[in-house]
């Protein structure tokens, strides 16, 4: 038997469906389930109807036949059709209307999820029967696809449901800028626009906007402090439609990095002290691009060898200045102390920081030095460096009372008048004299005449 043809109709508004209207009819010995269309295709968001008319015969296996219940479904469990009212997925979302053998399965807000084939059954006191196959749904998205032609943006309204003869309807930052029975707009683009469109008539489920990459975002993984050698991750992200691809950058550079520098994550592994620096990254689809605000990557490392500098680095003479400079490459900043090799403890005075200065350097200064740099990280001690000192002796000729016209007088053999009392051979040999050496502070004495003997003791 036939059943009576199903019709389709806009019951709700918003209702967006097209059909392929190809009448199935199933029938044997009375029974029968009519769909009108085996594939119908729907837009997200959306409602849809689908209706069947279906029969049965008045008396079945000896008896009166009567409808008892009757009900749409898309799977089993445990060996039973299910009622797709009872199905949590649709609660709230379908309603199943039959009156004179006309059944309607109405669909609201329709999900991706909600493409499958669908079936109607009949159960009356002395059998069950349902419809097979059933109308397939599919359910899609409206989308715009973008390209670029010069200066214009070209873009598409794209649905995977026969078009017809649909019109759409563009919308620009959400008002309406042009109606076509054409899926194609040209526009010249804005950073600050968006665009969506729509099927006519159905405005209130438009296509998802496209729109220029939003100011990147940029986030550090681990977000604690950056020790040398270890992993560090860095992500990009952009609000934007069409999906960004992402660059990254160190600032100062000219060129892109060459290690991982395309998509949105940056991963630094077994960081380096030199990685440290601003980096931010670039944002871009066929509509523009844009940048982030730079972040700082800060890697702190334990103290290098330090290394120890001597000011004045000529001689050093007994009596003056000298500046020990240490320094060491480290971050956080070192701190610095000062040793004297042989000693157990630190030099008294001026042992902490970079600068160990000397001031009025007496015999007992000389030595070997050496500096420690120590930060949280870890600790380093610089190779010792000597110091030498210099010492000067003041040699005068004895005290003798001299007139004031006394003067060295060399006679005929080299040496010097009785009145000096001194030759000047005994002046040369101050240093073979047991009671001037290594010692500073002695000098021996005339009214008019000094000579300085050097002598270098380490």
């Amino acid at each position: 038997m036939r059943g009576a043809a199903m019709s389709f109709t806009a019951a709700a508004s918003g209702l967006v469906v097209f059909l392929l209207s190809v009448s199935v009819v199933q029938g044997e010995h009375g029974w029968g389930v009519t769909y009108s269309s085996t594939e119908i295709c729907a837009v997200k968001g959306s409602t849809v109807e689908i209706r069947c008319s279906f029969t049965y015969p008045s008396r079945w296996k000896g008896g009166v036949n009567t409808v008892e219940k009757t009900f749409w479904f898309t799977e089993k469990k445990d060996g039973e059709f299910v009622d797709l009212t009872t199905v949590s997925e649709y609660a709230g979302r379908v309603e199943d209307l039959c009156e004179n053998n006309i059944c309607t399965l109405r669909l609201r807000n329709l999900r991706e999820s909600d493409s499958v084939q669908y079936k109607f059954r009949i159960k009356t006191n002395q059998d069950t029967y349902f419809g097979y196959p059933g109308p397939t749904l599919s359910v899609t998205d409206l989308q715009v696809q973008v390209s670029r032609s010069r200066s214009s943006t070209l873009l598409q309204c794209l649905s995977s449901c026969p078009p017809g003869h649909t019109s759409y309807i563009w919308f620009k930052n959400g008002h309406e800028v042009k109606e076509d029975t054409s899926p194609d707009a040209n526009f010249r683009y804005n950073s600050a626009d968006c665009y969506s469109c729509a099927l006519e008539g159905y405005e209130d489920f438009p296509s998802p906007s496209v729109y220029y990459p939003k100011p990147p975002s940029v986030s550090v993984s681990p977000s604690a402090e950056i020790e040398e050698s270890s992993s560090v991750t860095l992500t990009c992200s952009s609000d934007t439609n069409p999906a960004a691809n992402y660059t990254w950058y160190k600032e100062d550079g000219n060129a892109h990095l060459s290690s991982f520098n395309e998509g949105p994550r940056l991963f630094l592994s077994s960081i380096p002290s030199s990685d440290s620096g601003q980096y931010y990254c670039r944002a871009g689809n066929l509509l523009g691009n844009t940048r982030s605000e730079s972040i700082s990557i800060d890697v702190t490392y334990a103290p290098k060898p330090p290394s120890v500098s001597v000011s004045p680095s000529a001689e050093i003479e007994e009596g003056s200045s000298v500046t020990l400079t240490c320094s060491s490459d480290a971050n956080p900043a070192a701190n610095y102390t000062w040793y004297k090799e042989d000693q157990n403890a630190h030099l008294s005075s001026f042992n902490e920081g970079p600068r160990l200065v000397l001031i009025s350097i007496q015999s007992s200064d000389p030595g070997q030095y050496y500096c420690m740099a120590e930060n949280k990280l870890g600790v380093k001690t610089s190779n010792s460096i000597s110091i030498d000192v210099k010492l000067r002796l003041l040699a005068k000729k004895q005290d003798t009372e001299l007139t004031n016209d006394s003067e060295y007088h060399q006679d005929d053999s080299g040496g010097l008048d009785a009145d000096s009392g001194v030759s000047p051979e005994s002046v040369d040999e101050l240093d073979s004299i047991p009671e001037y050496e290594n010692n500073s502070h002695t000098a021996a004495h005339t009214e008019d005449t000094e000579e300085q003997v050097d002598m270098m003791l380490t």
